[in-house]
């Protein structure tokens, strides 16, 4: 798994070890990104599958959805914490997105803002209890009519295929 760490100022110039996983700048300083350490091939990323999933019927392509949800070329998407030891926790009340995270997607980037670090396992666990779940609850309801639930918990310790998985870690505080 690689991790790019940047912020709104731009890219650090340093690399180091999180966890288990190699810490690479983002892109050398004052230029693009470089081919080789470009976490992206932005020619290659196929069409989104959201409005696809949107225009299909819900009964009759409900195996469709969840196949295509399950197991997409490219998946971007966010993770309630990221201990110290590089371990990513993800959770979800519907469990859509979990497929894809643990392995259907041929390529995985979360973004992660810098408040979802956390030393360990247990206190990602109460993060994703007591910060994460209320905050998401006050969204759904507001959304949808109904509060969120904690259903579903991802957790990810190591990537036997790095070149499959980005995470961007960001200077500042973003999502949960």
């Amino acid at each position: 798994m690689r991790v790019f760490v940047t912020g709104a100022t731009g890219a650090t110039g340093a690399t180091g070890v999180l966890g288990r996983h190699r810490v690479a700048p983002d892109k050398p300083s004052g230029g693009a990104p470089k081919t080789e350490d470009d976490p992206l091939d932005w020619r290659s990323i196929p069409q989104a599958i959201r409005p696809r999933v949107l225009a299909m019927d819900r009964v009759t392509g409900a195996d469709d959805i969840r196949r295509l949800l399950a197991s997409p070329d490219v998946i971007v998407g966010s993770v309630a914490a990221l201990t110290e030891t590089g371990s990513l926790v993800a959770a979800s009340g519907s469990g859509s997105q979990l497929p894809g995270y643990a392995g259907g997607a041929a390529r995985r980037i979360w973004i992660v803002g810098a408040q979802k670090v956390v030393p360990d396992l247990s206190i990602a666990l109460r993060r994703v209890e007591e910060h994460c779940l209320p905050l998401e609850s006050n969204r759904t309801q507001a959304a949808y009519g109904w509060p969120s639930a904690i259903n579903h918990i991802l957790i990810l310790n190591a990537e036997p295929y790095p070149e499959r998985s980005t995470v961007l870690l960001l200077r500042e505080a973003i999502g949960f």
